[in-house]
């Protein structure tokens, strides 16, 4: 008799520590920042966000409206081009390029280049206005991440923001599927180390990967990058740095011995 009259209380107490314990793991997930991360693989709340339009932006694998230096030989495809600043500012070579060069006159590189001002004008707009666009999302899923250093981490769809510098000191994986969007904000630089490499898993497609940086962007040497970078300032890969995305720069881009391709 006297178990019975217990037993009900102690279900009573069982019931009340699984609530207190439900409760605690609610909030956690509702406020995932760099703070209470303990695992490499990051969750966002919010993971379906919308496309950033590029426009005709769209079509180049390099746009910058400084133009375009090179150390022999780059290979880029996709086209390439630069607007406002004279075709003499694009220093790849043709048999560099599988694609067209545009440019806003007839000084650019012969025999490839094709003049088209009216075309270009329009790009760079579309450029700068999905640079716009991305800089002006707001409610992040995760703000400051890592401290600015996203190194090992496992990143999944979202929208990410850091007020300050953004480095890659050792290799970061992008893990969703096909159609999910990330879009990373960065209000400083962005740094990656040399032989350093972004790795898409899960079939994660780097047209709907935007890095939309205020500073000036480093790929260090030989390192892998994926997605779309949109610059506010220069675009830099240094020597044998690959990447699967475009440029899109508001000032120039450095290419030296690089790899560029337009993902599809």
């Amino acid at each position: 008799m006297k178990l019975q009259n217990l037993f009900p209380i102690s279900a009573i107490v069982l019931a009340g520590l699984m609530t207190g314990c439900s409760s605690k793991l609610d909030s956690n997930l509702d406020t995932v920042t760099p703070n209470n991360v303990n695992s490499t693989v990051i969750a966002a709340a919010t993971p379906i966000i919308p496309v950033v339009d590029l426009g005709l932006a769209s079509n180049f694998a390099i746009l910058s409206k400084s133009g375009v230096t090179d150390v022999y030989k780059s290979t880029v495809t996709g086209d390439v081009g630069s607007s406002p600043i004279t075709g003499a500012a694009v220093l790849l070579t043709c048999p560099e390029v599988l694609g067209t060069i545009y440019t806003v006159d007839a000084a650019g590189p012969l025999p490839s280049s094709v003049n088209n001002p009216s075309m270009l004008t329009t790009a760079v707009s579309n450029m700068e206005a999905a640079y716009t666009d991305a800089a002006g999302r707001i409610n992040p899923d995760f703000l400051n991440l890592g401290a600015g250093s996203i190194g090992s981490l496992t990143l999944t769809p979202g929208l990410y923001k850091w007020t300050s510098t953004l480095i890659i000191p050792t290799d970061v994986t992008i893990s969703g599927g096909a159609d999910d969007v990330f879009i990373f904000q960065v209000a400083g630089t962005l740094t990656m180390s040399s032989a350093t490499n972004v790795i898409l898993t899960g079939g994660v497609q780097a047209k709907n990967i935007f890095w939309q940086v205020s500073g000036a962007v480093t790929l260090g040497t030989t390192s892998h990058f994926e997605g779309n970078i949109l610059g506010k300032t220069g675009i830099n890969l240094q020597t044998g740095a690959t990447l699967n995305g475009r440029m899109l720069a508001q000032t120039a881009v450095t290419l030296q011995m690089n790899s560029v391709t337009k993902p599809q």
